[in-house]
Parts: C-alpha cells; sequence; structure tokens
C-alpha cells in the first residue's frame, strides 16, 4: 500500500515537472479543454438563468395561484388546425359567465374578470404607441400580486360607478409626467379624460418587450368605451398553495356546468395556470438542454483529440527516460500509469480552468443583461467528469505505446 502511494506521488511529481517544462504547450493543449468545460457549463447556467427569468416574468404578469379562463387561452403554439378546431368550439366568455363562477367558485379567494385592446396614447406633445389598456375589476390587483408605487388601485365603488379613472404603467408615468407626481392629474385614454389614482411599479421587459407600458381601468368604464358585448377573461385566485389545484378544478367545473357541457365533451374556452406555464417553460428549456448539449461536449471531444497528440509527441520526446526507466526495472503497468496519470491531470487542471472561465462568463453575462446566470451542481460534475474520462481515454494509446518500448531500442535512440 506504502509503495502504489509512493509510486503515486512520484509520478505525480513527474508529471508537473514535465507540464512545467513546456508551459506553452501545456497551455496551447490545455485550451480544447478550457473551452469545451467553460462552454457547457455557460450553456447550462444559460440554460437554467433563462429558465428563471421567463418563470419570475410569468409571476410578475399573473401572480401565484392564479388561473384564467377565456375564449382562446392556450399555453404554447397550436397548430393552425388545432386553432380553427377552437376558434370554432370556444364561446366568448361575458359578464354572467364571471358572475357565475364568482357565485359558484367557493375555493376561490377572488374571483375577477378583465377585457382589454391595444391603444396609442398622445398627452403633452409625447405619444407611446401599443399601449396595453385592460378594463378590470377592483380585485385585480390582489388576483395578479401588483405592485402600486404610487397612489392606490381601482376601488369597488369606482367599477360600480364607471368612473373614469385609470392606474398606468411606469412606462407612461416616465414618458408623460418626468419629474413630476401624476397622482390627480388627468390622462387622454380612447378620447376620453381619466384621472390618474394609481401608477404600477416598475416589472422591467420580456425579451426586450417592455412590461411597464401598460394602463388599467374599470372594467365597466371600459364597456362604456368600447362596448358592453366583450370578451372577457375570468380570473381566479386560490386561498393557499397547497388547495390549488382544487380550486382550479372547481372553477373550470362551475364553468362548464353553466355551459352545459357533459362529462365527455372538451371545453368550449381555454384555461390557463401559472403551473402551466411553468411546466411548459422547463419543457421548453429541456428541450433547449438536449439539443445544445450535445454540441458543446463536441469542443470537449476535440480538447481530448488534443491531448491525446500531444501526449504521443511526449512519448516520442521521452523515449530515452522511458528506456532507461525499465532498464532500472519499471513494469510495463507503471510505465503505462506514469503517462496516464500525466493525461488526466492535464484534462483535470484545463476542467478547473475551464470552470473559472465559466464562472467569469457568467458574471459578465449576469452584469450586463437581465436574464440571471445560474450555475448549477450537475452541469459542473458532468463537465468535469466528462473532461477527467477524456483525458483518460485520450492517455490511453500514448500510454500503451509508451509501456511497449523496447529498452534497448529506446536506449540506442539517444
Amino acid at each position: 500500500m506504502k509503495t502504489s502511494y509512493t509510486f503515486y506521488t512520484e509520478a505525480s511529481k513527474i508529471t508537473l515537472r514535465a507540464i512545467m517544462s513546456h508551459k506553452l504547450r501545456a497551455f496551447l493543449t490545455l485550451i480544447g479543454i478550457i473551452i469545451g468545460v467553460a462552454s457547457v457549463i455557460v450553456v447550462g447556467a444559460s440554460i437554467s438563468g433563462l429558465n428563471t427569468y421567463v418563470i419570475d416574468r410569468v409571476s410578475k404578469i399573473l401572480g401565484v395561484n392564479h388561473f384564467m379562463m377565456a375564449r382562446m387561452a392556450n399555453v404554447g403554439p397550436l397548430s393552425e388546425e388545432e386553432w380553427e378546431k377552437r376558434s370554432r368550439r370556444n364561446k366568448p366568455l361575458r359578464y354572467d359567465d364571471y358572475q357565475w363562477v364568482q357565485q359558484n367558485c367557493s375555493l376561490c379567494l377572488h374571483v375577477g374578470a378583465s377585457a382589454g385592446r391595444s391603444v396609442d396614447i398622445k398627452q403633452n406633445g409625447e405619444e407611446t404607441f401599443g399601449t396595453s389598456l385592460s378594463g378590470v375589476t377592483a380585485n385585480m390587483a390582489e388576483i395578479e400580486d401588483k405592485t402600486i408605487s404610487d397612489g392606490r388601485f381601482i376601488r369597488p365603488n369606482e367599477v360600480e360607478s364607471s368612473s373614469f379613472v385609470v392606474v398606468i404603467g411606469a412606462e407612461l408615468r416616465e414618458k408623460f409626467f418626468p419629474q413630476v407626481d401624476p397622482i390627480g392629474k388627468e390622462i387622454k385614454i380612447a378620447g376620453f379624460q381619466m384621472r390618474i389614482v394609481g401608477v404600477e411599479a416598475k416589472r422591467g421587459s420580456m425579451f426586450g418587450q417592455s412590461m411597464d407600458n401598460l394602463a388599467y381601468i374599470p372594467l365597466t368604464t371600459y364597456g362604456q368605451i368600447f362596448g358592453r358585448q366583450q370578451t372577457l377573461q375570468i380570473h381566479g385566485k386560490s386561498r393557499y398553495r397547497e388547495v390549488f389545484d382544487q380550486t382550479l378544478d372547481q372553477g373550470r367545473l362551475s364553468l362548464r356546468i353553466y355551459h352545459k357541457l357533459k362529462g365527455n365533451e372538451e371545453d368550449d374556452f381555454g384555461l390557463v395556470d401559472v403551473t402551466m406555464v411553468n411546466r411548459q417553460v422547463d419543457s421548453f428549456t429541456g428541450a433547449i438542454a438536449v439539443v445544445v448539449t450535445p454540441i458543446t461536449l463536441i469542443s470537449l471531444v476535440v480538447g481530448g483529440i488534443v491531448v491525446m497528440n500531444i501526449m504521443l509527441v511526449s512519448v516520442t520526446e521521452r523515449t530515452f527516460e522511458i528506456g532507461l526507466r525499465k532498464a532500472l526495472g519499471a513494469r510495463r503497468k507503471q510505465i503505462m500509469l506514469q503517462f496516464l496519470i500525466e493525461s488526466i491531470l492535464l484534462s483535470s487542471f484545463g476542467g478547473v480552468f475551464g470552470l473559472a472561465a465559466a464562472f467569469g462568463i457568467s458574471a459578465l453575462v449576469s452584469a450586463t443583461t437581465p436574464i440571471p446566470m445560474t450555475i448549477t451542481v450537475p452541469y459542473i460534475i458532468m463537465a468535469l467528469v466528462v473532461s477527467g474520462t477524456i483525458g483518460m481515454v485520450a492517455g490511453i494509446y500514448p500510454a500503451l505505446r509508451a509501456s511497449r518500448l523496447d529498452p534497448i531500442v529506446a536506449l540506442s535512440k539517444s
């Protein structure tokens, strides 16, 4: 046992001396491994960060423990055939649908409704395009966990009286009321003067699209402006996360009953909830990982080929050393292990440097983009294990070649 320990210690020392005596060559050899390991870890961090980024943004839009029913609500892309099928089958949801669900979803903490469209707003010589205008019930702030930075959200009595009040997004505040308190001031929306009662906290952007170019008005006011027969979205929120699935089922079942749907008939409305979106995002990023990760691993294979070539050069350069060690009693196994250890150490150093490079790149990306880079342990383990394995595999042939050298022939080449 002691002899074995001594051998590995001495072999490691010899390997380190060999590496240090050819620093530039060793570094150039490691570049492939470094790039490969860094690529795998950065790709993993990007996928994990993208998942976190999307789910965080979706949560800011939908809130937690929240589900929504609408005519065409769906998660993910639909084929043209499926879209046509749902368009023919699904019914617009009206105010009576909302009232029915409100009365019959006993597990729901809140049931609300909204309708929306895109409008352009002009004010004081400034203009915004594609502002998302939503007519909402007063409880939508609680349903979607909205944060109001100034003022307040719409009140129930303002919905009942169809008041011309509005809550604006942070982008509208910055555009039309810079350096000014907008609360109590008026803004013209869809040809009507609206009194500003609140400003929603800044939510940022998602894939370059602003989530702050929006405005909320009472649902009844929206109906007065655009007509009362608007297609609504019905929103529900459960009291606790533990009963969310039961609450969702009750809300869905209540609308099916109101639409007189039989047990085997498909829903004639769309349904979306936060957990469904999260699962869709997980599936999407998982598909990316399945495609991209093997591609990045190819760079590690290329790095392994470089290591093998350099090890073959090393065997050629050290022919006399190998012959001398054999002449002094070194066995084939020891010679083979010597070069295997050198190959594995080279790749391991590359793995460590690649890991350091990945942390640096991830920190830079996190600092310069809104997407957080989340380096996960599984990707670190995979990159280091694969790099070490490739080093071992790449060293087998050169090590075998070194161990098979005839000592007399090797010494005669000195």
